[in-house]
């Protein structure tokens, strides 16, 4: 059982890449921002209860497909809303079952996410596509994530386009399956 863990900032492919990974893998594709918009129904965003009802969603899901063996890919946007336990506490119920968890990073330099960010394709998810906010939730360290593990693979989107970071993926993983 694998849990593909892609993560990085704003705009950085983090979908793109994701879906494209799972038509090659055949893994569903657990976008984090669909938990987002769906806590977001009920609590505004950055809320105690907005928090913790997002942490239950993952952490039950994650639970959930541990138990059932079911390997799939996850998009991660860190952010100081998100509990600095929680990701040691969704690698734990992996692993707990038998199962991995290996952490993809994109990297997108602040300039390119700044020309990505108006673009249509984000408006589909509610994304952040305001330049300005972005720029203060930078300033303001809202943008901020002390938790995150240490990549097993890193890619700069800037340098690959989105077919390319898949691929970069896809050889990875088969990498890695092979020395285990």
């Amino acid at each position: 059982m694998l849990v593909v863990f892609i993560y990085g900032p704003a705009a950085s492919g983090k979908h793109t890449i994701g879906e494209l990974l799972s038509s090659k893998l055949g893994l569903p594709l657990f976008h984090n921002h669909l938990t987002v918009d769906l806590v977001s129904t009920l609590f505004e965003f950055g809320s105690d209860d907005f928090i913790n009802l997002r942490a239950n969603i993952w952490l039950q899901s994650f639970a959930a497909a541990a138990q059932a063996q079911q390997s799939f890919i996850f998009t991660f946007h860190p952010e100081k809303t998100v509990q600095v336990d929680l990701l040691p506490r969704l690698q734990q119920i992996i692993e707990e079952c038998g199962g991995a968890v290996q952490y993809i990073e994109l990297i997108c330099p602040d300039e390119e996410v700044e020309r990505r960010l108006p673009s249509s394709s984000r408006e589909q998810f509610g994304k952040l596509r305001d330049v300005e906010l972005y720029r203060v939730l930078r300033k303001t360290g809202q943008l901020d994530f002390s938790g995150l593990p240490s990549a097993h693979l890193q890619i700069d989107t800037t340098q690959t386009n989105p077919e390319g970071a898949a691929n970069a993926i896809e050889q990875y993983l088969a990498g890695i399956s092979k020395s285990n």
